[in-house]
């Protein structure tokens, strides 16, 4: 019995022994053709990236943000910002500065700011303006400027508050390495070190002629009490005197944050891109006073009545009533939530609603061919929706 079982335990061996010696060339070659294929490229990373950069012997991490458009293989160079953050966002984790300044006006409009931009992290215990700190921004600069194809013709400094303090550094101690520089509630005169003051009458004059005749575009509150608006107003009236390229944007009514302001201005990125190095010296002095909101005008009761009706989203979810009482027009939500418009012009109205007047909402009223309101255009610093008059056109 044993001799029989042995027998077919053989049988079935060498059966097995076949099959598998029949269909092993097969498997081989489906390996061979599999390792061949070439393998799936991983997607490129874009948007905002972690990085890290020693410094003698620390280790910081710090964001770089790339447009979708950036291509580590296209040779092309981009134009490179170094951003320097508030002194609210220091720290060692690397990312509160992606929440302020030039990121927050990257993350509302990428189609503005084509531009590779290094931001760097301030420690907690220190400051921009000092010498470890002004070594770190431009050590990140230099790396990133190597990694991601930054073009030295076109590198632009900015910050803001705190950031503007070390911006201001290194503009005077860098000043052929930018070819335009913005700050926004900036200065010399260190919150830190009040007693640079004392120097009220010379200091803003020795940065003038350090950073000579690259562009300065200044932004300031006018409401400012952590750094005075003072400080822009100095070194705009030393740039002047020495002839260089400054202007000096003063907004009516903002306190310390105009930077919300400032880097949401669709003119510039357009400014920064349109200096490059080497440049043509230029004597250029511009100071404005930017009002919060712009002068209203009164419209007539024919005028606002024609624009009284109801308005549809462009994705049909939501209906506004907007209706006249008196001589002021009025705009209601599906909830009930009532407020005011204040006309522009005839056709162009703002809702008051934000204190700061960085976020103020525009309707702009559209016409049929026939001069009839078909709808409006909603616009905010972060987006635009077209809404439609219903009972316009077939509406």
């Amino acid at each position: 019995m044993m001799n029989v079982t042995m027998s077919r335990l053989s049988c079935i061996f060498a059966a097995c022994l076949a099959l598998a010696c029949g269909t092993w060339p097969a498997v081989a070659a489906a390996t061979a053709v599999e390792s061949n294929s070439p393998s799936p490229q991983r997607p490129q990373d874009t948007g905002f990236l972690n990085r890290r950069i020693v410094q003698n012997g620390t280790t910081y991490r710090f964001q770089v943000y790339l447009p979708e458009e950036w291509r580590r293989d296209d040779g092309k160079h981009w134009p490179i910002i170094l951003f320097l953050h508030g002194r609210g966002e220091r720290g060692s984790e690397g990312m509160w500065q992606t929440q302020i300044g030039v990121a927050e006006a990257v993350r509302n409009h990428p189609d503005r700011w084509p531009f590779v931009i290094v931001m760097p992290q301030c420690p907690e215990s220190a400051h921009w303006t000092d010498p470890a700190m002004l070594d770190l921004a431009m050590g990140a600069l230099d790396q990133e400027t190597k990694e991601f194809h930054g073009d030295p013709s076109r590198t632009y400094l900015t910050g803001l508050s705190m950031g503007g303090y070390g911006a201001w550094e290194l503009a005077r101690l860098h000043p052929h390495r930018w070819a335009a520089i913005a700050i926004a509630a900036g200065g010399v005169f260190w919150s830190y070190e009040p007693d640079r003051w004392q120097e009220a009458s010379t200091l803003p004059a020795e940065y003038a002629r350090a950073v000579g005749h690259t562009p300065v575009w200044l932004f300031h509150g006018s409401l400012d009490t952590t750094v005075a608006p003072r400080q822009s107003e100095l070194m705009y009236d030393a740039f002047r005197s020495a002839g260089g390229d400054i202007r000096l944007w003063i907004y009516q009514g903002l306190k310390h944050d105009c930077w919300t302001r400032a880097y949401d201005e669709p003119d510039l990125p357009r400014w920064l891109l349109a200096h490059h190095l080497p440049q043509d010296p230029e004597v250029l002095a511009e100071l404005l006073v930017i009002p919060l909101r712009p002068p209203t005008v009164m419209l007539s009761v024919a005028q606002l009545d024609s624009l009284a009706g109801e308005y549809r989203e462009s994705d049909g979810h939501e209906i506004v009533t907007i209706f006249r009482e008196g001589d002021q027009l009025f705009e209601k939500s599906t909830s009930g939530d009532v407020v005011g418009l204040e006309a522009v012009s005839a056709d162009t109205f703002f809702r008051p609603v934000d204190p700061t007047g960085a976020h103020n909402v525009q309707l702009t009223f559209e016409f049929d061919m026939n001069g009839h309101v078909s709808g409006y255009l909603l616009q905010d610093n972060r987006h635009e929706e077209h809404w439609v008059k219903l009972g316009a056109s077939g509406k």
